[in-house]
C-alpha cells in the first residue's frame, strides 16, 4: 500500500522531499521612479508599495541588499508628457538617471528597466498613433530602439519591451548591437495579455489611456495558441527571456512555454494579483503565506524568476525560515 504520509510526517522529510522550491534569487522587484526630491509616495491602489524620488533609493537598495533580493525592474514617472513619450528616451530622464544613481550606489544591483511608452505620452497608449487613434506599429518601434539605446547608454543591465509591437524585439536587437551594447539582453513581454489585472500599476503609474484600450496589440485573453506564436517569433528576433503576464490566471501559458522553449522564463506577478492578496490578508481572510504558495505554483509552472511586488516581504520571510 502506498503511504505518501510517511515522507510528510515532519519539517525535515518534508523539506527534503520538496520537488520545487522559491528562493530569494527568483525575485525581481518593480520600483516606480518619480521627478523631484524627498518623496516617497504611498500608493493607495497597492499598500505597501511606494513611488520613489531618486534621492529615496538609497535606503531601499540597502534594504535589498540585506533582504538578497539583486533584481529591479524600473518603471519612471515624468513631469512631462507628450505625444511621442520624448521623456522616455531623453538623456536626462527620470528612469536614464535612476539606473546610474542605482550603480553608483550598488554597482552589484542587476538593474533591468521597462521600455515602454505609455507612462509617457499624454494619451496613455504605448506608441505613437495616427489621425484616427490608432497606434502606428512601425513608427513606434522607432520610438522603442530610442527609449532602449538611452537606457543603454545610462548602464543598464538589461531591457524589457513591455508594448507588444510587431518586430520591436529584433529591432532594438539591432540597435544595440549597431551601437556597440552587443551584452545588453533583452528580456520580452511576449505573451502580455489585455488584462483587468493591470489596474492598481495604471494608478500607480499614472498610465491609463487617456481614451479606448489596448486591446489592439495586447493579447486575447482567450488566446492560447497566439502566445505560443508571440514567443516563438520575439526568440527568433532575439529575446534573450521571456515574460508572460499577468502570472495566476495565464499558469496554462507558463507551463506550456516550459515545455515548448528553452530560454529563460519569467512570470510577472502583476498589481492586480499583489492587490487582490493584500485585500484579503489585510482584512484577515488569508494568512500572508499564500503569498509563498502562490509564487510557488509560478515556479511549478515553469518560471525561473518572478516579478513580484511581494518580493521584500518574501525574503524576509525567507531569511527566517533559515
Amino acid at each position: 500500500m502506498y503511504r505518501g504520509r510517511r515522507l510528510r510526517m515532519n519539517p525535515t522529510i518534508r523539506s527534503l522531499v520538496r520537488e520545487t522550491r522559491l528562493c530569494v534569487e527568483d525575485l525581481i522587484y518593480p520600483i516606480f521612479v518619480v521627478e523631484g526630491e524627498g518623496i516617497k509616495e504611498p500608493i493607495d491602489t497597492m499598500p505597501g508599495q511606494y513611488r520613489y524620488s531618486i534621492d529615496r533609493l538609497p535606503a531601499l537598495l540597502d534594504e535589498m541588499k540585506r533582504l538578497g533580493v539583486r533584481a529591479c525592474l524600473l518603471f519612471g514617472i515624468p513631469a512631462r508628457k507628450d505625444a511621442c513619450g520624448s521623456e522616455a528616451y531623453a538623456p536626462d530622464g527620470v528612469v536614464q538617471r535612476a539606473i546610474q544613481a542605482i550603480k553608483r550606489w550598488d554597482p552589484t544591483m542587476y538593474v533591468i528597466a521597462d521600455v515602454c511608452m505609455c507612462e509617457y505620452t499624454d494619451h496613455g497608449h504605448c506608441g505613437i498613433l495616427d489621425a484616427c487613434g490608432r497606434v502606428k506599429n512601425d513608427e513606434t518601434v522607432r520610438y522603442l530602439e530610442k527609449i532602449a539605446l538611452s537606457y543603454a547608454k545610462a548602464g543598464v543591465d538589461m531591457v524589457a519591451p513591455s508594448d507588444m509591437m510587431d518586430g520591436r524585439i529584433g529591432a532594438i536587437r539591432h540597435a544595440l548591437d549597431a551601437a556597440g551594447y552587443p551584452y545588453v539582453p533583452i528580456m520580452a513581454y511576449s505573451a502580455k495579455y489585455a488584462s483587468s489585472f493591470y489596474g492598481p500599476f495604471r494608478e500607480a503609474a499614472h498610465s491609463a489611456p487617456g481614451f479606448g484600450d489596448r486591446k489592439a496589440y495586447q493579447m486575447d485573453p482567450g488566446n492560447a495558441k497566439e502566445a505560443m506564436r508571440e514567443m516563438a517569433a520575439d526568440i527568433e528576433e532575439g529575446a534573450d527571456a521571456i515574460i508572460i503576464k499577468p502570472a495566476l490566471p495565464y499558469l496554462d501559458i507558463l507551463s506550456a512555454a516550459s515545455n515548448r522553449f528553452d530560454v529563460p522564463l519569467c512570470a510577472y506577478n502583476v498589481s492586480g494579483e499583489y492587490a487582490m492578496l493584500m485585500a484579503a490578508i489585510e482584512k484577515g481572510w488569508m494568512k500572508p503565506d499564500v503569498v509563498e504558495e502562490s509564487l510557488l505554483c509560478m515556479k511549478r509552472a515553469g518560471a525561473d524568476m518572478i516579478i513580484t511586488y511581494f518580493a521584500l516581504d518574501v525574503a524576509k520571510r525567507l531569511a527566517n525560515e533559515k
